[in-house]
């Protein structure tokens, strides 16, 4: 039980701690839980840090306690002493670990320390989902790039948008809302340039309550031509905006949206001269994201399907029928057989109100 709740607080972390991972910890004494904490915003205090202060603070002792925590407690420094050495100072005579920490800093360093200082260690509780917790995180220390996960609201025939580019509302109320509580867990959200300027998107989480869990905003767009007075330049210096471009992009178009607070990160192109999207993985990984929702367009979600990055697909489907004259939700693949088309296992799917949301996992 107490795992579990650990893994519970590591959930509400997600989208606030990159570039480090969302952790949750429970101390428990004497079959009683006496701390709680979970990494805060910006990664720090982490977990552990966060429930001793907290005992401190109520006078509790945590002498001869449990501490529960949903990945390895660290062993370097860093913006933050190691947190195994705190847990060695706290006084606890046990740790549980769901997942030892594959970063290099890490990687049984902590858990060899507090082994060192007497302390009972056990690893493996709750560890299945706490690598679906952590993914995002998992896969920058390993493949260094972040989790990408596309969302899709569509008709039944996967269409986004009629003919003449109508999209607003495909899907109802209560899809709307679920995918606005997706935004609140992923580090940033990703749209095409075409996308930013046809719709002029603000991209926030419009939750009642989370508005300040808004993610970092991040346009795909070759040449800048979003415009500076759209309202993702314009309230650039209230979230953060990054602009991925590339060479090609004009000097003028970049200052003018860097006049707004936008951030012009210039990436590699591909052979069509767009962005190339694991050129794109791999630059924002470097930069700390864990977790990127990837929103549209059509051509974004094509090419980075093609390149093998997507690895969850959130579908919210709508039942109407917009036919092969509307928009399609996915751009073209240039598939010459079947063998060589994007698979996905379906995780879970349910109903919200009158549409359907299906989560996919993409097939190792």
């Amino acid at each position: 039980m107490a795992m579990r709740a650990a893994l519970a607080l590591a959930r509400r972390s997600l989208g606030r701690t990159w570039p480090n991972p969302a952790v949750g910890c429970v101390i428990v004494r004497d079959g009683e839980v006496v701390a709680r904490g979970r990494t805060q915003e910006g990664g720090r205090p982490h977990a552990e840090a966060d429930a001793i202060a907290q005992a401190a603070a109520a006078g509790l002792s945590l002498k001869g306690a449990t501490a529960y925590v949903t990945l390895e407690p660290c062993s370097h420094h860093g913006r933050t002493p190691p947190c195994a050495d705190a847990l060695v100072a706290s006084g606890v005579a046990r740790v549980v670990s769901a997942l030892e920490d594959p970063d290099p800093r890490v990687k049984g360093r902590g858990h060899e320390r507090l082994r060192a200082a007497g302390i009972e260690v056990a690893v493996g509780d709750g560890a299945a989902e706490a690598v679906e917790i952590n993914a995002g995180f998992l896969m920058r220390v390993k493949e260094g790039r972040p989790l990408f996960h596309l969302k899709i609201a569509s008709s039944l025939d996967g269409r986004i948008a009629t003919a003449s580019g109508e999209s607003q509302w495909i899907t109802g109320p209560a899809a709307r809302q679920h995918g606005h509580h997706l935004r609140a867990t992923h580090d940033a959200i990703l749209v095409g340039g075409e996308t930013a300027r046809a719709d002029d998107p603000d991209l926030g989480c419009r939750l009642p309550g989370l508005g300040q869990r808004s993610p970092v905003r991040l346009v795909l767009d070759s040449k800048a031509r979003l415009s500076p007075e759209s309202r993702l330049a314009t309230t650039a210096r209230q979230r953060p905006v990054w602009l991925l471009c590339t060479q090609a992009a004009p000097s003028a178009a970049r200052e003018a949206l860097a006049g707004q607070g936008v951030e012009i990160v210039e990436v590699e192109a591909g052979a069509d001269g767009r962005i190339d999207a694991a050129a794109a993985g791999r630059l924002l990984g470097a930069r700390g994201l864990t977790r990127v929702l990837i929103e549209g367009g059509g051509q974004v979600a094509a090419s980075f399907l093609k390149a093998g990055l997507v690895d969850r697909i959130s579908s919210y489907r709508a039942g109407l029928l917009l036919g092969g004259d509307s928009r399609s939700a996915v751009g073209p693949l240039a598939l010459e057989r079947l063998d060589f088309a994007p698979r996905f296992r379906l995780v879970s799917a349910r109903r919200l109100h009158g549409d359907t949301l299906e989560t996919w996992r993409r097939e190792a």
